[in-house]
């Protein structure tokens, strides 16, 4: 009867070591879990604290920047267009002025046909022609300033459409179409890249950029942070196939805004290896 006591307390025993183990082992695996999502959840409070800063320091500054500049150009080309008006002006009063003349000189041979002083009308006559090569000349110059001027108010025209293109993409949160640059660094830890090209080459915060590899579109960036020369993005979840790796160099152009949910973690990117 002993020997049946001691068996089955072996067994309750060998039982409860072993129903401890596995419970220790579920309480490392919550642990490990844990630790997970902290570091997860600190990876996401820094890009907010940098999407935080873009959206409170740098958008407005670069915002105020861009209407300034609208402001500054539409104020050229009006000035401009006042000032071509004002010379269409002058150019009709001389133009009325040489046709007056020429209808006096006309009146003049009309009178002077039968007089017989030759040498008062050769005298008259030369001072009517001079008069009226001065008037031609003061209008061929008189031309020559309003063709600048034309010139120089479609080149206002130009910036002013450029300025408000920029202004228009800016506020709308699309990077200018022309834009064509490539991926200057990859960070896999923190699932976002950098870019060789800023808000000089038409980047813009928040617009949504397209990596191109052999002609087709491999993965998408949303741009978090602008400066004048380079600019970061974060790599859109699900844009990425697991097949696929980024690499230093690959193209980014302009893509189609849409709206990009926050990730539970970032995808993780490996750089490519160095030369």
């Amino acid at each position: 009867m002993a020997n049946v006591f001691g068996i089955l307390t072996a067994i309750v025993l060998a039982l409860a070591a072993y129903i401890a183990n596995k419970n220790k082992t579920a309480y490392d695996a919550k642990i490990t879990a844990t630790k997970e999502k902290q570091t997860a959840l600190a990876d996401t409070e820094v890009k907010l604290k940098v999407a935080k800063t873009t959206l409170t320091e740098e958008l407005p500054a670069q915002r105020t920047e861009v209407e300034a500049d609208v402001e500054k150009l539409t104020a050229q080309e009006a000035a401009q267009t006042k000032a071509n008006t004002a010379l269409e002006e002058v150019t009709k009063t001389k133009s009325a002025k040489l046709a007056e003349n020429k209808a006096k000189l006309d009146d003049f041979r009309e009178k002077s046909k039968n007089t017989g002083d030759i040498d008062q009308l050769a005298a008259k006559l030369k001072t009517t022609l001079a008069e009226v090569e001065e008037l031609q000349q003061s209008i061929t110059v008189a031309e020559a300033k309003l063709s600048d001027l034309n010139a120089q108010n479609t080149a206002s025209g130009a910036e002013v459409g450029a300025a408000k293109t920029k202004f228009e993409n800016f506020t709308g949160g699309q990077s200018l179409a022309t834009l064509q640059t490539r991926i200057r660094s990859i960070y896999p830890n923190w699932g976002f890249v950098t870019l060789a090209a800023g808000n000089n080459a038409g980047v813009v915060a928040n617009s949504t950029l397209n990596v191109i590899r052999d002609g087709e579109v491999i993965a998408k960036l949303l741009v978090t942070a602008v400066e004048s020369g380079t600019a970061s993005a974060s790599i859109v979840p699900d844009s990425l196939s697991s097949d696929v790796t980024l690499a230093v160099g690959d193209r980014v152009v302009p893509g189609q805004k849409a709206a990009v949910s926050t990730p539970a973690s970032a995808p993780v990117v490996t750089p490519p290896a160095s030369n």
